[in-house]
């Protein structure tokens, strides 16, 4: 079944005229970033990429959408994690305990932690990432070029500010579906 969604998926890159570039690494941990999130149509580049580079990663969404009994089936089936955004649940902790228990695992997360602009990132893909004592991969979605890229694994230095502002000027460069949300 995983060779015909990656068929399926691969057919819908051409199709649209989209391509990957980079290497997935050949680590059995890491934690995936990717930006810019401008548009729910993120979701669709992002779950295509994941089945044609034969990624196997999991995500966080907002519990409501698990609530709904096909939607919750699906977003499970294919690695997502409800996550109650309404109260402080110590998130972090909880995903590098995760990452301590299994001898494989890997999260995507959007640093921007919504499709709107935020300049102001949440940080905790990099404390999960220093926690954890995993590298951070940086993955974009670029629409101008319809590329999805993937960039080489990095650990944490140890500068949360030094570091996330590296990041983020590696992904000033790339074109979301809505370019005026893009990261600054």
């Amino acid at each position: 079944m995983r060779w015909l969604k990656k068929v399926f998926f691969q057919f819908w890159f051409t199709l649209f005229g989209w391509r990957t570039k980079g290497v997935v690494p050949d680590l059995k941990k890491y934690i995936i970033i990717v930006a810019p999130h401008t548009s729910n149509y993120d979701f669709f580049v992002g779950l295509a990429a994941k089945h044609i580079l034969d990624i196997h990663s999991h995500f966080l969404a907002k519990n409501s959408l698990f609530r709904i009994p096909v939607v919750g089936w699906f977003l499970r089936s294919i690695g997502g994690h409800p996550v109650d955004r309404s109260r402080n649940t110590n998130m972090v902790d909880q995903v590098a305990e995760i990452y301590a228990r299994r001898e494989r695992f890997v999260i995507t997360v959007t640093p921007e932690g919504t499709r709107s602009f935020q300049p102001k990132w949440k940080t905790g893909f990099y404390r999960i990432a220093e926690k954890a004592n995993v590298p951070i991969v940086m993955v974009s979605f670029d629409y101008k070029k319809k590329l999805v890229e993937i960039k080489e694994p990095f650990l944490p230095a140890g500068d949360m500010d030094t570091d996330v502002e590296w990041i983020k000027s590696y992904y000033r460069g790339v074109t979301g579906k809505n370019p005026e949300l893009g990261v600054r």
